[in-house]
């Protein structure tokens, strides 16, 4: 009965709802960027005083570079503000598909997704960029090179380094989710270890700087998450397996 509704809608009622959804998401969005607009000047000289950028000379190469950096705040808001308004407008669409169990399983699922989100930002920014920041100047230094960024640069780097650790912290509770859902298990996780590895070590290539060190600390932050992950598999498999035993000798 519960799928009864979902059942019931053409495939075109589908498309629209899925449509007014995404539209309610990307309004607020837009909201949120204007919010972040107006914030950005107050975040900005925040992180000014940050032992990272004490030292750095900031200069504007270019006419629109100010402009830039408070868009550059304002994405990144946007994104903040909109990811458990997002995550609860999916949940939604594809809740009328679901038993009144796997609904509120599923819309338990939020709070924790948005808190790893926040958790990511946070390891990124306050261990992860202090220590590639460190790095990069103290080759500048050894080349007796003059150091001088342009402020677009510096907050770009900070958010295309900091930023993807939101999503890459959902990790542990997409595989809790996908494990409840039977989708995956624990011994698949070990069994494709030296895969993910793999895919790991490509994914902190593509976010670091092409250098040896930058890439280990992202690398192996990343491997400690998905040994998290295959933990928290190996957890909630062993308690399916047994409210299954359970349900099974109650009946």
């Amino acid at each position: 009965m519960n799928r009864q509704k979902s059942y019931d809608m053409t495939v075109m009622e589908h498309i629209g709802e899925l449509r007014r959804r995404v539209i309610y998401i990307l309004i607020l969005f837009l909201v949120s960027m204007v919010i972040g607009f107006f914030l950005a000047d107050d975040v900005i000289q925040y992180m000014q005083k940050q032992a990272e950028a004490a030292q750095i000379p900031w200069v504007v190469i270019g006419l629109t570079d100010a402009f830039k950096v408070f868009l550059l705040f304002s994405i990144v808001v946007g994104l903040v503000l909109t990811f458990p308004f997002a995550l609860y407008q999916i949940w939604a669409f594809v809740s009328p598909g679901l038993t009144d169990k796997e609904r509120k399983t599923t819309l338990a699922f939020i709070p924790g997704a948005f808190a790893l989100f926040i958790v990511g930002l946070a390891f990124g920014y306050f261990w992860l960029f202090p220590l590639v920041m460190q790095f990069m100047t103290g080759i500048a230094q050894q080349l007796g090179a003059e150091e001088m960024y342009g402020m677009i640069h510096y907050f770009r780097f900070m958010f295309t380094l900091v930023v993807p650790f939101g999503f890459i912290f959902q990790m542990p509770l997409l595989v809790l989710f996908l494990t409840r859902l039977g989708v995956i298990s624990p011994p698949v996780l070990k069994r494709i270890r030296k895969y993910a590895y793999f895919a790991l070590f490509v994914i902190a290539a593509l976010i670091t700087p092409p250098e040896l060190l930058s890439h280990l600390v992202v690398t192996v932050p990343l491997i400690i998450l998905y040994e998290i992950s295959v933990w928290f598999s190996q957890w909630t498999y062993r308690r399916m397996q047994k409210n299954s035993i359970n349900n099974n000798q109650g009946g």
